[in-house]
């Protein structure tokens, strides 16, 4: 279990998304897990990244968006979100990121 707001436990669950190949190196996917959209992503590195879907600012499609150095570029307005934090440039809304791995060519993603 993992500490939420305001110190209190909350349950966590990993969830299998399938196969990794279903998202090519430098690009991302829009997954609904629980009833949330997450957008995930395959680092040129081929790393994994997760974070919400959807932008707070106007609700673009994060999954859409350009990624480099570490970000995502919002599609609808270019608002840019660190995939590893979740911090939005020049102070904007954050969205949530999402713990990720791979194993044995399997996505999972840990949800609350």
């Amino acid at each position: 279990m993992d500490k939420g707001k305001g110190g209190k436990y909350m349950n966590t669950q990993q969830v299998n998304l399938g196969s990794i190949d279903q998202i090519g190196l430098g690009h991302g996917h829009c997954f609904i897990v629980e009833g949330k959209k997450i957008a995930v992503f395959r680092l040129r590195g081929g790393e994994l990244k997760a974070i919400e879907h959807l932008c707070p600012h106007d609700q673009g499609p994060l999954a859409d968006g350009m990624i480099g150095d570490g970000k995502v570029v919002c599609p609808l307005h270019g608002h840019k979100f660190d995939l590893s934090t979740g911090e939005g440039s020049e102070g904007r809304e954050c969205v949530k990121v999402f713990k990720i791995e791979e194993k044995d060519g399997q996505i999972f993603v840990e949800v609350f």
